[in-house]
């Protein structure tokens, strides 16, 4: 990978205001001397084997803010590290620590605080926490390993030799096919996303090249908050659009327990790139296996720790290819989702607020 420069172009983005979020939940650990600023972390030591020497490595996992793939993504690699170090006889001493309210400051606070606690790696998970990351160790050019961005090179993460990942991008095309399987007539789309969301931008405008070769009409409605998105999905039920498509949207992700009893009640199926909006009541999507992708970037950091940066790619692509339907939001739509079947892997879930 080629060094450069890195633009840091991200603290112009708006980010998403007034959500209601909340701090990373603690689990328990061994305490650290250092504390990362204003955000609630958690710690655990990796000791399941001791090291034969004094090889000890510290990493910093550092999530966008606490939401449902996020979370699950940093237990993943939480686990992988614990595995990791188990099999190669070292310790592996990690925090897990998150932005309030995906707010910029407090992620570049934890980044650095990280390079000054001489980590060996940083983890930061989602776009805006991978930039901030990156542009935090541009002098120390500590390991950056990243999780889940949908379009690295959009995100100007790529092309910087001391940073690398995992890729969620999502195969906007296959879900539409999903839809049109489901139900041939749908005539109208409402796209829902936010634009502050780096993630949204390239399968927004992948959806609406997929309805314009199809003749299908779309409705696009943006929101930065969860009253946005509230009001942005009843003005998507008012259109008559006959499903709904939300790319892999944070800001949307968070909202999702607001919004879809109403999308169901009218009929619409939202269909969406994350099997966390399915687990929050949406109808249904095809993607990466967040756990998975979870133990590969933990994977390439320490391979990125143990080895160094030389010869590893940009960014590793997930495969996705698994359909995660919400059989409760499919029985209050009436769909029958059985065509699904012909096309993946299908993972039934029920909606939890997790």
């Amino acid at each position: 990978m080629k060094t450069r420069n890195i633009v840091k172009k991200f603290f112009a983005l708006a980010a998403a205001a007034a959500m209601t979020l909340s701090l990373c939940a603690c689990s328990s650990g061994k305490t650290q001397d250092s504390q990362p600023p204003q955000g609630e972390q958690t710690q655990n030591v990796t000791d399941a084997q001791q090291p034969s020497g004094d090889t000890t490595y510290k990493v910093a996992i550092i999530k966008q803010f606490d939401h449902p793939s996020l979370d699950e993504i940093a237990k993943a690699v939480a686990a992988e590290l614990d595995k990791i170090a188990a099999d190669n006889g070292v310790k592996i001493e990690y925090n897990i620590t998150c932005g309030q309210q995906n707010d910029q400051t407090v992620l570049k606070q934890l980044a650095d605080q990280a390079i000054a606690d001489k980590v060996d790696a940083i983890i930061p998970i989602a776009t805006t926490a991978a930039q901030i990351a990156a542009s935090s160790a541009e002098e120390s050019k500590t390991p950056v390993v990243y999780a889940a961005i949908s379009d690295p090179d959009a995100a100007e993460l790529t092309g910087i030799d001391y940073v690398t990942g995992t890729s969620d991008a999502l195969n906007t095309a296959f879900i539409f096919d999903m839809m049109l399987a489901q139900n041939p007539d749908v005539s109208k789309v409402g796209l829902l996303y936010s634009l502050s969301e780096p993630n949204s931008i390239k399968p927004i405008a992948d959806a609406k090249a997929y309805l314009d070769s199809k003749g299908i009409a779309y409705v696009e409605q943006t929101a930065n908050t969860n009253d946005e998105v509230v009001a942005a999905a009843s003005a998507l039920i008012a259109a008559g659009v006959d499903a709904v498509f939300t790319p892999t949207d944070n800001v949307i992700a968070v909202a999702e327990l607001a919004i879809y009893e109403d999308l169901a009640k009218a009929g619409i199926p939202h269909y969406t790139g994350a099997d966390s909006f399915v687990r929050n009541g949406a109808f249904a999507t095809c993607g990466v296996n967040y756990t998975d992708l979870g133990a590969r970037t933990a994977d390439l950091a320490y391979e990125a720790v143990t080895r160094g940066m030389g010869g590893m790619e940009d960014y590793y692509l997930m495969d996705g290819g698994i359909i995660t339907v919400n059989t409760e939001t499919a029985a209050e739509l009436k769909a029958d989702y059985s065509v699904f079947s012909n096309m993946g892997q299908v993972v039934e879930v029920q909606t939890t607020e997790d």
